[in-house]
């Protein structure tokens, strides 16, 4: 070669991505050793070139040190750490582990071990039959409390009968996806989001694996009862508008129910000549009426209040930093937003 003139420069691409685990983390320090012994070696044995990707939704403890301790200290896959501005919820958490992941393939996975790790085998066994989602169901739940299992159950029935898209009973966000139902989810920019019920909306060719969900290893669950309640509904309104015909009938049934009173009344009158006692029962009445009024009311502002959300556009969440650490080494990335 002449002196003086240079190979063109080329570009070596990192190897592509075959599967991406995402976790969403909020106060989960105590469980973050015991859930990488079990899920590393998981990966290992799999033969694919695999990334975690760990979203810290604003945790107060030192969950995000302990993670970037642990993938420095012990690099065998690459890890990404994304940490949020704030606590944006779980939903959004895990919305920002997809939005960011770069695998063939996605598992979400809780980071309290009642996900089991070791059940990461058989879905990628299933996704190499060709299916695009293989969802795990929860066949064995005797490590949640009587009352968890009946509200669960209760909510699926529940959902399954007023919205138009099913969810599969005793599954959660634990499931693999392929990468197009990935890039499909991408384009789902909601902002109130139940993502089992997203999950399903978006289809694909499906089955399911059961596995026997064990009790949670460390720390306790952020999520109160009023917070279940209050994503319960949150995933009705979102994915049907039964609620709003539903009240709309009984408000019609009141009507013709007055409209035949009032014409008993009438015809009492002209039969008898004299007006008809019944202060008592007409309060009662009223009552009844004015409280199916503020009912409706409150169904329509749960929809309201979701129209609100979204004219506003602001992006479903705010990354402060990410890391991306591969051999031990750590390339910070500057943050960005989860806009639309």
């Amino acid at each position: 070669m002449p002196t003086g003139e240079h190979a063109p420069a080329t570009t070596v691409l990192p190897p592509a991505i075959d599967l991406s685990i995402v976790i969403p983390m909020h106060n989960e320090a105590a469980g973050v050793d015991a859930l990488f012994d079990r899920l590393v070696p998981v990966l290992s044995a799999t033969g694919l070139r695999c990334e975690i990707v760990c979203v810290n939704d604003g945790s107060t403890d030192d969950t995000l040190a302990r993670v970037l301790e642990r993938a420095r200290r012990h690099p065998p896959v690459l890890m990404r750490v994304v940490d949020l501005s704030r606590n944006f919820g779980k939903e959004i958490a895990l919305t920002a582990g997809l939005d960011i992941c770069d695998g063939r393939a996605v598992v979400p996975l809780d980071a309290d071990l009642q996900d089991p790790p070791e059940v990461i085998a058989q879905l990628i066994a299933k996704w190499r039959e060709g299916y695009e989602v293989v969802y795990a169901v929860r066949g064995d739940r005797a490590q949640d409390p009587l009352l968890k299992r009946m509200t669960a159950l209760l909510f699926y029935r529940v959902f399954n009968a007023v919205a138009k898209t099913r969810i599969p009973v005793d599954t959660g966000d634990f499931r693999l996806m392929d990468r197009k139902v990935v890039l499909a989810l991408r384009r789902l920019p909601e902002r109130t989001r139940l993502m089992k019920g997203i999950f399903a909306w978006v289809g694909f060719r499906h089955t399911g694996v059961t596995y026997a969900r064990p009790a949670r290893r460390a720390g306790s669950s952020a999520w109160s009862n009023w917070a279940l309640l209050r994503l319960a509904i949150d995933g009705i309104v979102s994915f049907s508008s039964l609620p709003l015909r539903l009240w709309a009938m009984v408000g019609s049934v009141i009507a013709l129910g007055a409209f035949a009173y009032g014409a008993f009344l009438v015809a009492h009158v002209l039969i008898y000549g004299r007006d008809v006692p019944g202060y008592a029962s007409l309060m009662v009445v009223g009552l009844f009426a004015f409280g199916i009024q503020l009912i409706t009311l409150g169904t329509i502002g749960e929809y309201l209040s979701r129209v609100f959300d979204e004219v506003k556009q602001r992006p479903l969440y705010i990354v402060r930093e990410e890391h991306r650490i591969d051999g031990g080494e750590d390339a910070g990335v500057n943050g960005r937003d989860g806009s639309a």
